[in-house]
């Protein structure tokens, strides 16, 4: 039995992937500690981990509603805050690890993980050809820089970076020496029905022009043949959809327990749901909200590969009505979801992250 540390952030998929993984790791007989933002230590909690909350970091609010621009800097602030690392290098000191497993977002930690002289992982929970363009040039690049934080000497420097995707899609090659794509961590799924519902979910974070973009995906699916069910997550309140009779909309719905009876999926390109969605062999229809994060990459490369239709979150609900219908109907789209299902299934990511990692210990 060995002790590993978890250091992960509330933003949606980066703690879907390190939870998905520490489970692994726990089932094992590992120790582990979670430590993250101290909203998320109800459900981190409940998973059974000894969790700890960021005391110097800067506040994380996923769910504030703010500019596009105050958004971006929000989000580039928390990557390359040192007020984790400070966070980090106290708690390694009141608990020692052996192996570290940090979200690659979190430059500021991985820097401090780094110079503790720890073992560890740079968790990349999306592909890594977004966070090499994202973090490892331009303007992220330069701030990190500044602040003494050079994200690909990081990542370049750790143990192991796993990379939590489907091996046939990462774009990036070759990979860094010390990379290894694992596959994406995901619930496990099985092919879902044909004829079933559709699922609308965006995200759990919030996003300039989210309610928007909902009530015209609402709108555009009023009058559908089949159920379509919406769920809002943290981000949105249900109440601020207008809610036609044909839609069930939720704060929170697992999206394990009714993607087996979907048929299409309406999502913003979002890692997480996306592989999610794939498992179960779901085509989908992609809104990228964000353009800063993955979800314009991950769209693309979904689209690329004939699994989904991209649309704009500004288009009108008769553009997403008719990507949507295209998307329902049988089609090439469908062999193409199936084909990228079957290899998620067949290389489930928590399993082969938790050998990589035990591989260093």
């Amino acid at each position: 039995m060995s002790d590993i540390l978890v250091v992960t952030w509330d933003g949606g998929g980066a703690a879907a992937a390190a939870v998905g993984i520490a489970t692994e790791l726990q089932s094992r007989g590992h120790r582990v500690r979670v430590l993250g933002h101290a909203q998320m230590r109800s459900p981190i909690e409940s998973n059974g981990f000894v969790f700890h909350t960021y005391q110097q970091a800067r506040v994380w609010q996923p769910g504030a509603r703010l500019t596009t621009r105050r958004t971006e800097l929000t989000y580039l602030a928390t990557c390359v805050d040192r007020g984790a690392g400070r966070d980090v290098a106290a708690l390694l000191r009141e608990h020692p690890c052996d192996v570290a497993v940090v979200d690659c977002m979190l430059v500021g930690a991985l820097a401090a993980v780094r110079r503790s002289g720890v073992r560890h992982v740079a968790l990349v929970h999306t592909f890594y050809e977004y966070i090499r363009q994202e973090f490892g040039t331009g303007v992220t690049n330069a701030i990190a820089t500044l602040k003494g934080l050079r994200p690909r000497r990081l990542w370049d420097g750790a143990d192991r970076a796993l990379v939590t995707t489907v091996p046939s899609l990462e774009p990036t090659s070759p990979l860094p020496t010390n990379a290894r794509v694992v596959g994406p961590v995901v619930p496990p799924a099985v092919p879902a029905c044909s004829s079933g519902k559709v699922l609308v979910s965006l995200s759990s974070l919030y996003y300039p022009g989210q309610v928007d973009t909902l009530q015209s995906v609402v709108d555009a699916v009023a009058d559908l043949a089949l159920p379509v069910i919406l769920t809002t997550g943290n981000a949105v309140r249900p109440e601020e959809i207008r809610k036609p009779p044909t839609v069930e909309i939720h704060g929170y719905v697992s999206h394990a327990k009714v993607m087996p009876d979907v048929s299409l999926v309406v999502g913003h390109g979002g890692h997480g749901t996306t592989m999610q969605a794939l498992a179960h062999d779901l085509p989908m229809v992609i809104l990228p909200m964000f353009d800063r994060s993955d979800q314009p990459l991950v769209g693309s490369l979904i689209q690329g590969v004939g699994a989904a239709e991209v649309v704009s979150r500004q288009a009108a609900p008769a553009t997403i009505r008719a990507a949507v219908d295209r998307m329902l109907a049988p089609g090439p789209h469908r062999a193409a979801a199936a084909r990228l299902g079957a290899e998620i299934r067949s290389s489930p990511g928590a399993p082969t992250a938790a050998d990589e990692i035990e591989a260093l210990l």
